[in-house]
């Protein structure tokens, strides 16, 4: 596991197999390249007081290295994933099971909302696989819910993989026609390039994070289905712009489904249990 940003292994491009620690040595170290570039912004590598490496096609800048062999070396690392995350699908499909990779920075109230989720839900079949680096103190608060779930606690690796949670699905054996949700490692960054075998990105943010993170990490909202505006009730007391929230996703992910609830107050949440029935009676038809 990559003591730099959490991923597994991977291979050069001509398929010769190296760890991602000696990669990143190399200098091959990738990013999760960004579909988002606001039309706003310059281009030059350096300006006035601004460095910016992530202008190029493969969102990252390494010296001596084109954006074509960047995206070469990116292709090459999450290959893997794929074909694992691909055959997660198939099993989870199979089975009917509506799969939500829950994606967020810590302390976005994930792990109150999924807990207001299962008692909220009932006696309707579900089980959790957790993400986190180290504890189980989150699936610990998921089974006091009265759900199953698994812990995986990745080290120092910064988001789940396919691999993980093939594992995790694997001891789990979901009921046909439930629910699966999966909660990652807080972090913005590396989970919106890791396919998990998920349905959809549900992305969690708390209103007390800033209108602009949509604008600073646009990888994982241009990669959701759904952005969940988390802790309304916070919203009078901190000066947010809620409207500029929604814009600000929009202009990132013009397609992005965008619900407005308070995990703690329950404002809200009769608008997301609607919506995951309804995606799980799609994936039944």
């Amino acid at each position: 596991m990559c003591t730099v940003c959490g991923c597994g292994d991977t291979v050069t491009a001509d398929g010769k197999p190296i760890s991602h620690d000696e990669a990143h040595r190399l200098g091959l170290a990738h990013s999760h390249a960004p579909a988002f570039q606001p039309a706003a912004l310059p281009f030059p590598h350096v300006q006035a007081g601004h460095h910016h490496y992530g202008t190029g096609a493969a969102g990252v800048s390494v010296p001596g290295m084109t954006q074509a062999r960047l995206i070469e070396v990116e292709t090459s690392i999450l290959a893997k994933n794929d074909a694992l995350a691909a055959s997660n699908r198939r099993v989870l499909t199979a089975l009917g099971v509506l799969a939500l990779n829950l994606v967020s920075s810590p302390g976005s109230g994930k792990t109150t909302l999924l807990c207001r989720t299962i008692e909220a839900l009932g006696e309707a079949p579900l089980a959790v696989i957790e993400g986190d680096q180290q504890t189980s103190a989150d699936a610990d608060r998921i089974r006091a819910s009265g759900a199953r779930a698994i812990q995986i606690n990745t080290g120092k690796g910064c988001h789940l993989d396919a691999a993980m949670v093939g594992h995790a699905v694997d001891a789990l054996r979901p009921r046909p026609g439930s629910y699966l949700f999966i909660e990652n490692v807080g972090n913005l960054v590396c989970p919106a390039g890791f396919d998990l075998g998920e349905d959809a990105k549900v992305a969690i943010l708390s209103v007390t994070e800033g209108e602009d993170k949509p604008l600073k990490y646009p990888d994982m909202f241009t990669a959701a289905r759904l952005a969940i505006l988390n802790k309304t009730d916070l919203a009078p007391h901190c000066d947010v712009d809620m409207d500029l929230y929604e814009a600000n996703l929009r202009r990132v992910n013009p397609d992005i489904e965008i619900l407005r609830l308070s995990a703690r107050t329950g404002e809200g949440m009769a608008a997301w249990l609607d919506w995951l029935r309804t995606r799980l009676a799609e994936k039944a038809a």
